[in-house]
């Protein structure tokens, strides 16, 4: 595994991140509990530290409580992570919320369903734009002054908000979406800021909602498995097209006798300032997959392949 530090944090984290949000228990199909505990501890035995969820995963806090139960008795090798200002409203509805009170109760809640006394990075899940942001980051600093958490950090802001974000509150990363599939991380400029101001980088969506591990079918939209109301590459046209860049993948992970899951991830930390790639594991073989990514790396001309297809198969 490899590491590298968290912006201006100081601290040490996994290129692989293990992510939770299917731990919520009501998006990603349904999720065996215990043998995701049995994930979480794979990807810690294969050097991932980094383990990221969030209160809004999962109806009360449902994977927060899962994460809490999973590192009890190894807090010390987890660098965890969650995420403020989402609450789930009646209906399972989600609602964006800064209010300084609201968050402070909801941080206590997280300290509680986490089993900790402190959180490693506490990030904002979305910016609340009926709520002035600077009241918000202030608050996130009198958390760190009070030593209830040690990094500060932002997740789908813009670069306007971000800049705020730096001067308020001094922010160690930004967790914004990029996978092969979606890119718009670039195009919108914040990988680019993150670089100039040396901020962490936690991509989310690495593997595009699975599809880029090239092991799923298409999907309905029902129940506990909604990925398709949040990914458009389920449906057409962009399934047929995510087909054709999957069959280019699979060619360059047989030669490298790696998955295709591993070269989508590959290709992300590859990318220019990324920290780390955020990826969902529910099950131990998949988290040890994840894990072995970071083992390896895509060369120049392989880079060059991938984006190629890109261009010629989205358009």
């Amino acid at each position: 595994m490899r590491y590298q530090k968290l912006g201006n944090s100081g601290i040490d984290v996994s290129v692989i991140a293990h992510g939770t949000w299917a731990m919520g228990n009501d998006f990603f199909g349904d999720v065996d509990k215990d043998r995701a505990i049995r994930a979480i501890h794979a990807s810690v035995e294969h050097g991932v530290n980094l383990v990221d969820t969030a209160r809004a995963y999962g109806e009360d806090c449902t994977a927060e409580k899962v994460v809490g139960e999973a590192i009890c008795g190894m807090r010390d090798k987890v660098v965890l992570a969650t995420k403020v200002g989402v609450l789930r409203a009646y209906g399972g509805n989600y609602v964006k919320c800064s209010d300084p009170n609201v968050m402070r109760c909801e941080l206590e809640e997280s300290l509680r369903n986490l089993r900790t006394d402190y959180i490693d990075l506490y990030q904002i899940h979305w910016p609340d734009h009926n709520t002035p942001l600077a009241a918000a980051l202030e608050t996130m600093l009198r958390f760190k002054e009070e030593g209830k958490i040690r990094a500060i950090g932002v997740s789908n802001f813009s670069v306007a908000e971000m800049q705020v974000a730096v001067d308020v509150a001094d922010i160690a990363s930004v967790q914004p979406p990029l996978s092969l599939l979606n890119r718009q991380s670039f195009e919108d400029g914040v990988l680019d800021f993150c670089a100039q101001n040396g901020l962490g980088v936690l991509t989310y969506g690495s593997l595009g909602g699975g599809i880029l591990s090239g092991k799923m079918d298409k999907i309905g939209i029902g129940g506990n498995e909604l990925r398709g109301s949040f990914y458009p590459y389920y449906e057409e046209p962009m399934w047929s097209k995510c087909q054709q860049l999957l069959k280019m993948l699979k060619e360059i992970a047989d030669a490298r006798n790696v998955s295709v899951a591993q070269v989508s991830i590959n290709w992300v930390l590859c990318q220019r300032g990324v920290t780390c790639a955020l990826l969902g594991a529910t099950r131990p073989q998949t988290a040890i997959e994840n894990a072995n990514a970071a083992d390896w790396e895509l060369t120049k001309e392989e880079l060059a392949v991938i984006d190629a297809a890109y261009e010629s198969i989205m358009g």
